[in-house]
């Protein structure tokens, strides 16, 4: 059975843990302590990041999309609806832009404090200009495609939690992205949300396992 090293609210370990989740691959949960990182994960993966995933053969992935495409190989059911071409193109886009900018502007919003000389605001309004973007092409569905969820919306939806997580008032409240809006409060309100979020003590090696998904 693989082990998947992971913390609660790291939106990778998020969403590595719904693609496993949604592609019904159980494995044995090892939450950590980012303060306190135990050395079986960092012999395994000295960069020290979650999501780590162990196979019995040896074999790592350290990387969250890496693990979501090993979820969609290994299961090819693990999304129900097929997406367009230009959806994909767009998608494979959007997962990358919140990956390479929308967390760096993330990180100076929501933690300011940890950087010098930040202004917290521009960096919001940066955000700000994403969801704009991704307000022009979302769909009325109850994802951003259609009604089930696909690669964007587990890639995507952890940032713009973290997103609102910051300020919820202002967030709640802001009328330039509303149909954002109602896509996080969807993810939100889901049962996916519910059943990847469960809280665990944090392991340690004599631990009795935990294994996830507990649900299957």
């Amino acid at each position: 059975m693989p082990i998947l090293y992971s913390f609660k609210r790291c939106p990778y370990a998020m969403r590595a843990r719904m693609a496993l989740y949604l592609s019904k691959t159980v494995v044995e949960l090892r939450e950590v302590s980012l303060r306190n990182k135990p050395q079986s994960m960092l012999k395994i993966s000295p960069k020290g990041t979650v999501p780590v995933l162990l196979f019995d053969d040896g074999r790592v992935i350290d990387e969250s999309i890496e693990i979501i495409e090993w979820c969609i190989k290994e299961k090819k059911d693990i999304f129900k609806d097929t997406l367009n071409k230009d959806q994909e193109l767009f998608a494979e886009d959007a997962i990358m832009l919140f990956d390479e900018k929308f967390k760096f502007h993330l990180d100076r919003y929501k933690y300011a404090t940890r950087y010098k000389d930040v202004d917290e605001i521009s960096h919001r309004e940066s955000c700000v200009e994403i969801l704009k973007t991704m307000e022009k092409k979302i769909s009325n569905k109850k994802f951003f495609y259609t009604n089930n969820v696909n690669k964007i919306d587990i890639c995507i939806l952890p940032f713009i939690r973290q997103f609102r997580i910051a300020n919820p008032e202002w967030f709640d409240h802001h009328n330039e992205f509303p149909k954002i809006q109602k896509w996080l409060d969807n993810f939100l309100k889901s049962s996916l949300l519910k059943d990847i979020m469960v809280s665990h003590k944090v392991w340690k090696k004599d631990n009795l396992a935990i294994f996830f998904p507990t649900n299957l």
